[in-house]
């Protein structure tokens, strides 16, 4: 595979209880919003609609339709948020495309296009009017509509905000669902999301991965990388969950510094992409998610002694290692089971330990 081709990754999961191992105690209350108050907060960035890939999706005549809801006086879907504690912002859960539409329409210009957002395919009396066109008792109208709200905060378990992260997985279930690390990338704010974000862009690990992945299974990659390497010892499935918990727990570099987190990644990233470059991690075709977990975790130990000088036995220990039937069962089948994840991360260890 050339490394101009979306990098395909294997991580065989299995029936590995993928879903939350708690139960939570969560709060919530309704609020509602005036539509100018909504669009005036968007604009503050009070309000905060994550910014993933596949960005604003709705039509025109879709988003024509809906403004036309509220000229019209119909009820209109609510909302739902979810308050950051430390900045005190409101973080979109579910109506990104319906919060867009009413900005745009008061901006004036239709998404990204530049094109002015006039409204199409609606009803004879407002069919082409802009916010700026409106009458004056539509404008009003519009304005004092009101949106409600369904703020949501977790009261328990009180260490992270874990039942968000479900919360935004179960509300965004229509399109294309967003993937685990997009959602983090959400929720998990801070100075350790940001740091990342710094560490995909590394050139050694670029070479090994190949092109930067827009739906970020390349960065969530690296946070397994971290969670098991400084968190093993407390690693449970389903390993969402465990990643979840572990870049919570560290969202503002609370327990390991940037600097810890950055050179023990770009150390052991550094020495794959010499040694092995775009082949590492690769059993077959596909990067293989457990094979590059155990393999980093088991060099990364063998750093914390020094570097590594004999680049020739670290190959063949890595060649033996995954021609190993036991470490190929462990990497191939439920490999969020702990038995498997515990078994590969001490055969990988073990193999590296040696080598000088």
């Amino acid at each position: 595979m050339s490394q101009s081709d979306r990098t395909k990754i294997e991580d065989r999961l299995g029936d590995s209880g993928e879903v939350a191992p708690v139960t939570y105690e969560i709060s919530s209350y309704g609020a509602d919003f005036l539509v100018d108050g909504l669009v005036r907060r968007l604009r503050d960035g009070d309000i905060f609609i994550p910014a993933f890939q596949r960005g604003f999706v709705w039509t025109y005549r879709q988003a024509s339709r809906f403004i036309e809801s509220f000229l019209l006086g119909l009820p209109v879907p609510g909302i739902f948020l979810s308050k950051d504690f430390d900045s005190q912002r409101l973080l979109v859960i579910d109506g990104h495309q319906r919060l867009k539409t009413l900005q745009f329409f008061c901006d004036g210009v239709f998404a990204d296009s530049g094109r002015v957002f006039s409204l199409r395919g609606v009803q004879t009396q407002f069919e082409g009017l802009t916010y700026g066109t409106l009458r004056d008792e539509d404008k009003r109208r519009l304005n004092d509509s009101v949106v409600h709200a369904t703020v949501v905060k977790q009261e328990a378990p009180p260490e992270d905000d874990s039942s968000i992260y479900y919360i935004f997985e179960r509300l965004n279930t229509t399109g294309t669902p967003l993937l685990p690390q997009e959602i983090r990338h959400c929720i998990y704010r801070g100075e350790f999301n940001e740091l990342l974000k710094d560490l995909n862009q590394m050139p050694p690990w670029r070479s090994v991965y190949g092109r930067v992945d827009k739906r970020m299974r390349d960065e969530e990659l690296i946070l397994r990388f971290l969670a098991l390497h400084f968190n093993a010892g407390t690693y449970e499935r389903p390993m969402k969950e465990f990643l979840n918990r572990f870049m919570a727990g560290n969202r503002h570099l609370q327990l390991q510094p940037a600097g810890e987190l950055a050179g023990v990644f770009a150390e052991t990233i550094g020495l794959f992409d010499d040694v092995l470059g775009h082949r590492a991690f690769r059993p077959v075709r596909a990067l293989n998610a457990a094979v590059f977990d155990s393999v980093m975790v088991g060099v990364a130990s063998r750093l914390e002694a020094g570097g590594i000088s004999d680049v020739k036995r670290l190959e063949d220990q890595y060649e033996a290692l995954l021609s190993n039937e036991e470490f190929q069962e462990t990497t191939q089948r439920s490999t969020a089971d702990e038995v498997n994840v515990a078994v590969r991360l001490q055969m990988a260890t073990e193999a590296f330990a040696d080598v000088e």
